[in-house]
């Protein structure tokens, strides 16, 4: 198991949530909300500095067929150019297949309303994303997803 905090994002269309693992890749937890549109790479790439990230984990919603959409489309551009604004913190796309209803149904069954729920959704579907990429790489020794490449 690698050492070092691993940042974890979930694109949506409106918002992007944030996560990040402690130093020693044990445990996720939710970090900010960051508004999707101008400015936002940056954000994100300002955390993975502050935090001296080891990689960014961007999610990568395919259907449950495990074939890509319009939303895994939508995410592996973003990963692509954050993966060129992150030079040299390395980023991989991760499967996030049913990350954000995970974390929908947390909040539900904590009693929090979607409504109530919305802002911070998204960092805790980054949450099980950065988690679900620390307890595989734990079981296999093998970091999880596949590596943007640069050129």
């Amino acid at each position: 198991m690698r050492l070092g905090v691993r940042i974890g994002v979930d694109v949506g269309s409106v918002r992007i949530g944030v996560a990040r693992s402690d130093p020693g890749g044990t445990l996720a937890v939710p970090v900010e909300t960051v508004k999707r549109g101008k400015g936002d790479l940056d954000a994100i790439v300002a955390l993975a500095q502050e935090y001296e990230a080891l990689e960014i984990l961007v999610g990568l919603p395919l259907g449950l067929s495990g074939k890509p959409g319009g939303a895994a489309e939508i995410a592996a551009r973003f990963a692509d150019e954050l993966a060129l604004k992150a030079t040299p913190i390395p980023v991989r796309l991760v499967d996030e297949r049913l990350t954000t209803v995970q974390a929908q149904r947390g909040f539900k069954e904590s009693g929090v309303t979607t409504r109530q729920g919305r802002s911070i959704v998204d960092q805790a579907a980054a949450a099980i994303i950065v988690q679900h990429a620390l307890d595989s790489e734990r079981q296999t020794g093998e970091p999880l997803g596949t590596t943007v490449r640069t050129p």
